[in-house]
């Protein structure tokens, strides 16, 4: 999975657009169970913030423990090409990754 939203580049930093912490909005029917999942990262239950992250995979250990909020559905492409970005020891990318557009869809995760 590839780990984002943290405007400090530490992995530590970023506020949520509330300014403190907000509380997990976990569903079970919304599972980790496909590559492009994306959810929120968190330090523990109820402590959202800014950063999220994209599945490449099935991560159903992930379940009942991040928020799922959105799935891609086209851009792949750009998924793989993150994917495929040489990472150091810590598994932080050997270069910067900034995604430069994004298109939201009403509710990509309708059946």
């Amino acid at each position: 999975m590839v780990q984002m939203g943290d405007p400090t580049g530490t992995g530590k930093g970023g506020q949520s657009i509330y300014g403190a912490p907000f509380a997990d909005e976990i569903k079970a029917t919304l599972k980790h169970n496909a590559r492009g999942i994306l959810s929120m990262a968190n330090k523990g239950p109820n402590t959202n913030r800014s950063q999220f992250f994209i599945t490449y995979a099935k991560q159903p250990h992930l379940d009942s423990a991040y928020t799922v909020f959105g799935k891609v559905i086209d851009g792949f492409d750009t998924l793989d090409s993150i994917e495929k970005v040489p990472v150091d020891k810590g598994n932080r990318p050997l270069q910067e990754i900034r995604l430069r557009s994004v298109t939201i869809h009403a509710n990509p995760l309708a059946a």
